[in-house]
């Protein structure tokens, strides 16, 4: 299973960042519980929890703050 879409991090614009970082969480989630009927069964169970929903969030913050990173680090480094 391919973890990063494309095998890269970078992207052209911060939205793309953002549609990379929540394709990513996906693929964890995917990659952790690769049973598709699991998923789904446990997906009513935190649709409606705050707290679960707010983990959520948080997991896509990170990876789009990975991706950012990897964003400013190649294009410092194309300046040089």
């Amino acid at each position: 299973m391919e973890l990063i879409p494309g095998g890269s991090l970078q992207t052209a614009t911060a939205q793309q960042g953002r549609e990379l970082a929540m394709k990513m969480a996906r693929l964890v989630i995917k990659a952790t519980q690769p049973d598709a009927g699991i998923r789904d069964r446990l997906r009513a169970a935190y649709a409606e929890d705050a707290a679960t929903l707010l983990q959520v969030a948080h997991i896509v913050a990170v990876e789009f703050a990975t991706i950012a990173a990897a964003n400013d680090h190649w294009r410092h480094t194309e300046d040089q």
